[in-house]
């Protein structure tokens, strides 16, 4: 752990001194901000970035080994995804009670366990935004009951066939893609029940 304590207290000379914040940009998801700072070498630069609620993902395992993903239209890049039920936090909500509610809301699930297995920064060089990651299992099924303007089909793969989707590339979401490969390791460590991998 001195290696962590070292990059970190070299790396904090580096940090810059906020001057002025002006807010440009006030969606309904995203707020863009717009500061000037100051340099470590006493310089003025600006940084724009964009201030997001978080979210929380959640990856369902089966008693068979199975996961589930749902596909999703996705307007920016012009395609259909795969991914992991997800949703940004809402108000006074902790990230647990996001991943039960889009749990529920997108693929039409409940579980009796839910594990957080860690958080990421999905995009630092640009947005504050923090995504928790969660596992669960012993699940039941339900309807989805997906937001108005949500279309999501739901599809079970086996656990190794997930894998194999993000080796092969035909799985690019990147919190999909972190989610998953931190399960993985979750589960190989804990073990509830056994999983083909």
């Amino acid at each position: 752990m001195q290696q962590d304590k070292e990059w970190r207290s070299i790396s904090e000379r580096n940090a810059e001194i906020n001057i002025s914040t002006k807010q440009v940009f006030d969606g309904a998801l995203l707020k863009v901000w717009k500061d000037e700072v100051e340099l470590p070498n006493g310089k003025t630069s600006g940084r724009e970035y964009i201030k997001h609620p978080g979210a929380s993902v959640v990856l369902p395992v089966f008693a068979n080994g199975d996961v589930m993903l749902v596909g999703q239209y996705r307007y920016p890049v012009g395609d259909v995804f795969l991914e992991v039920p997800a949703g940004k936090l809402d108000p006074n909500e902790t990230p647990l009670q996001t991943a039960k509610r889009e749990l529920q809301e997108e693929a039409g699930l409940t579980c009796k366990n839910l594990e957080q297995i860690g958080s990421f920064h999905p995009c630092v060089g640009y947005s504050d935004e923090i995504i928790h990651l969660f596992i669960g299992w012993n699940i039941k099924e339900q309807d989805q009951n997906p937001d108005d303007d949500e279309f999501l089909t739901r599809h079970r793969f086996p656990f190794k066939t997930v894998l194999e989707m993000i080796e092969s590339g035909d799985i690019t979401d990147s919190k999909t893609i972190i989610t998953v490969l931190r399960a993985e390791r979750w589960w190989r460590k804990h073990e509830p029940f056994e999983v083909s991998m």
